[in-house]
């Protein structure tokens, strides 16, 4: 039997501030859910909107660092797998799919789809900030190639 392939990859926002825990053995695991929106055309040629939310988990030091940096409604890319678990609950067999995050990119600025915590508000984009860079003219002069040190 061919091996399978089980990877996905997945851009969203999070619908919840990440809970990190800890299991017995001291392990450090993550939870927080995504929301996937999605435009389609219905029946009627319409365009639609619709929204799927998937959970994540992410273990050890990359859970950690999902729970210390992203917030509710940041948005973030999670490449991983999927994983079905099974479990018994008040005598009802319960099962459930849920992606295990082998990487987290976290997309846009500090604060950017969430609340950024009540510190200071963002800069009007008319005004100038100290992320601006400021390029001088350096003149058309050739270069020499002698001059450079490597």
């Amino acid at each position: 039997m061919a091996r399978s392939f089980n990877q996905v990859t997945l851009m969203g926002n999070l619908t919840r501030d990440p809970d990190l825990r800890q299991i017995p053995s001291g392990q450090s695991v993550c939870s927080f859910s995504l929301a996937l929106n999605r435009s389609y055309k219905d029946k009627d040629g319409n365009w639609s909107e619709a929204t799927d939310f998937v959970d994540v988990v992410a273990w050890g030091p990359l859970g950690e660092r999902v729970a210390q940096y992203l917030t509710k409604g940041r948005p973030v890319l999670v490449s991983g797998r999927l994983q079905s678990r099974q479990w018994e609950q008040d005598g009802n067999k319960r099962s459930k799919l849920e992606v295990v995050a082998s990487d987290v990119t976290f997309l846009g600025g500090r604060g950017e789809g969430g609340d950024n915590g009540g510190s200071e508000p963002a800069p009007q984009s008319n005004q100038k900030t100290n992320k601006d860079v400021v390029i001088e003219d350096i003149g058309d002069e050739p270069i020499n190639l002698d001059d450079i040190p490597f």
